[in-house]
């Protein structure tokens, strides 16, 4: 390591005063530092090379924006920021100031982070929430759910005019036709609003539910926290191993309490007949067709059905 008499030395030599001189030629004779005096004419040269290395990043940030690799390979010193000048006049005279600015992916990747956060999942594929938001590739991709996708986005548009509406939407269609995508995309969009959206995994969700018996403070958490958001979609519902209790006093207190007030929204294979015979029957009791037709009262009345149509994708 040189000692700073060593670099003192060096600092007096002509040719390092000489290669000094040449590099702050070559940066006050950049195009864009160039540019930038021309903007502001009354910042003197003296102040110029006072700022020798600002003006050297602020060309430098620009022209890796100008070929920018990504957010995440950003080359710049701050990641998704660049430096942008400005001029301040603290005594009267005119003064460089570095300004750190985020660009504009920052911007927006922090944007689609503040709106993935107002979507919660429990046990839902992360792909169905993290894939899928370009409309044109969701119709494109399978031209037999196209009339079910546009009545999806007919909801979307709906609820942006008028705001939250009472009743959701049920899509019911064969394995693998992109129901739980397509119920990621309006949580996306809706979230865009300002709206919170939860979407449940039944067969998981139920099962855990069971767990949750003993948990009492576990359990009131969970299903407050699906009674009062904006949007909540049970996904695959028909696919659990339903017990009473979890029927009658967890989904039943939830949609009581969601009907005539929030959307909810769910994807089945089931038609809502077949759903109607999967609710009446539990493991414990067997058939209960009251008690089917009882927790069908509070989803049939409260949903608009679409056939969701198409090749299985998974395959």
């Amino acid at each position: 390591m040189e000692s700073l008499g060593d670099l003192l030395q060096q600092m007096q030599n002509p040719s390092f005063r000489q290669r000094t001189r040449n590099v702050a030629d070559q940066v006050l004779n950049d195009p864009l530092v160039r540019e930038f005096c021309n903007a502001h004419p009354d910042v003197d040269e003296a102040q110029l090379r006072l700022n020798m290395s600002m003006l050297f990043q602020y060309a430098r940030d620009r022209r890796n924006c100008d070929n920018c690799p990504g957010l995440e390979r950003c080359p710049n010193d701050f990641q998704g920021h660049f430096c942008k000048l400005g001029v301040e006049y603290p005594n009267g005279t005119a003064e460089i100031v570095d300004i750190r600015t985020p660009c504009a992916k920052l911007v927006a990747s922090q944007h689609e982070q503040r709106v993935r956060q107002r979507i919660k999942s429990f046990y839902v594929d992360e792909r169905a929430l993290l894939e899928g938001y370009n409309a044109v590739e969701i119709a494109r991709k399978d031209l037999q759910r196209v009339p079910a996708v546009n009545q999806v986005f007919r909801y979307i548009e709906e609820t942006k005019s008028q705001g939250l509406l009472k009743k959701g939407l049920y899509l019911e269609g064969t394995f693998g036709t992109g129901k739980t995508f397509l119920m990621g995309y309006l949580l996306h969009e809706l979230a865009l609003l300002g709206l919170n959206g939860v979407i449940v995994y039944m067969p998981d969700f139920v099962e855990d539910l069971k767990s949750m018996f003993q948990d009492g403070q576990r359990l009131k958490e969970t299903t407050e926290m699906l009674k009062n958001c904006d949007l909540l979609v049970f996904d695959d519902i028909g696919a659990e191993n339903l017990s009473p209790w979890v029927r009658d006093h967890v989904m039943g207190s939830i949609l009581n309490y969601r009907m005539n007030r929030k959307p909810t929204f769910y994807t089945s294979n089931y038609t809502l007949e077949g759903l109607e015979k999967h609710l009446s029957f539990t493991s414990k009791d067997g058939e209960e067709m009251y008690k089917g037709q009882r927790l069908m009262d509070r989803i049939r009345p409260f949903v608009d059905v679409i056939a969701v149509k198409g090749k299985n994708q998974r395959g």
